[in-house]
């Protein structure tokens, strides 16, 4: 099952928006055909394990599955896993996560051992489930897990005083930053973000632009974005706004983004219903890169669930906090985080924190 989860990770940048799942395939010991999910519409890992297992001139009949996410039993954009691997007369599944997903929800385990196959469920069951967090969360409460990236020096600031922040960080953590737009669904900014620093906030690994490029959200409640900003040069992009400006909107459709309005309180765009739409949209994650506003604001009306921060070995006494929230009276009114990673990239250290599991 560790294989498989290792296989699965290899899912994350080209699954969404399904699942990442890994699979293997043993008899005797002996691996005899793995897989991984391919892009949405293409094989499951399932499917991949079989084929790989021809390949290698094996026959799977009798044989035990490893795979990180229940079968799927319905036909979507393709067909039922558990119905092949009835076909394939194989002995034993072995599952670590149930699939929440309604269509299947446990019905995938069942038509398996309604045809005889022994499945056991459970095994590295949170590994899994963390793996496809966004896909949980999506199926489970209707939105996606949202993670908001940080960089900043030993004393908590992300700039200094004068806005300047190119670069905290060292080359290896911003590289590795990067890296985690490519298993996002979303990109979400705002608009201080794309005034002061330009970004394109495509996803792109040592340079080169990944084929599955997430969705470019931008919050910016009165439409005072320029169209012009190379935020829109690549990839698809959502400008979600409070108030609709008729003129901007045309320049924004020229660039081919797409605006959305949804004011809510305080003239400010509603972000839980920002997040329902993006699930409706079938984003799973949502990778949040934003100044200390909107990161701060999404912090407060608890709509993070995991950090994800790169600390420098720098002191600058001065300068702008990485997150703008209301001081806390007492030290028993702060919120916990979950230490779940701690590893060092280059010259800096990346944490990541959770608030549940």
């Amino acid at each position: 099952m560790k294989r498989a989860l290792a296989l699965a990770a290899k899912a994350r940048p080209i699954s969404p928006p399904n699942p990442s799942v890994g699979c293997v395939i043993v008899r005797d010991g002996t691996v005899l055909g793995e897989g991984f999910t391919q892009k949405t519409g293409s094989d499951h890992a399932e499917i991949q394990a079989i084929k790989d297992a021809y390949a290698r001139g094996g026959n799977i009949a009798g044989a035990t599955v490893y795979v990180t996410l229940e079968p799927c039993s319905h036909y979507g954009r393709t067909p039922p896993c558990a119905l092949r691997l009835i076909k394939e007369k194989v002995a034993r599944v072995v599952v670590a996560c149930l699939d929440p997903n309604p269509l299947v929800a446990g019905r995938g385990v069942a038509m398996l051992r309604q045809a005889g196959i022994e499945v056991q469920v459970g095994v590295l069951e949170q590994e899994a489930w963390q793996m496809n967090a966004g896909f949980m969360t999506r199926m489970t409460e209707q939105r996606p897990w949202v993670r908001a990236k940080v960089a900043m020096s030993l004393d908590g600031f992300t700039a200094l005083g004068n806005g300047e922040s190119q670069w905290i960080t060292g080359e290896a953590a911003r590289e590795d930053g990067r890296r985690w737009r490519c298993v996002a669904g979303a990109v979400l900014t705002g608009l201080g973000t794309v005034l002061a620093d330009n970004p394109s906030l495509t996803a792109r690994v040592e340079g080169k632009l990944q084929e599955r490029q997430p969705l470019k959200v931008l919050v910016d409640s009165s439409l005072r974005v320029n169209a012009e900003n190379r935020f829109f040069d690549e990839g698809q992009v959502l400008v979600v706004c409070v108030q609709k400006n008729d003129a901007k909107i045309q320049q924004l459709a020229a660039r081919e983004a797409e605006v959305l309005q949804l004011p809510g309180a305080d003239n400010r765009v509603d972000l839980k219903a920002l997040l329902s739409e993006l699930a409706r949209r079938e984003i799973n994650e949502v990778h949040l890169e934003a100044g200390s506003i909107l990161t701060g604001e999404m912090l407060r009306q608890n709509l993070v669930d995991e950090l994800l921060v790169y600390v420098a070995p720098k002191i600058l006494g001065e300068g702008r906090h990485a997150f703008k929230l209301p001081a806390v009276q007492s030290l028993s009114d702060c919120e916990s985080w979950i230490l779940a990673e701690c590893t060092q990239v280059g010259n800096d250290v990346r944490m990541i924190l959770r608030k549940r599991k």
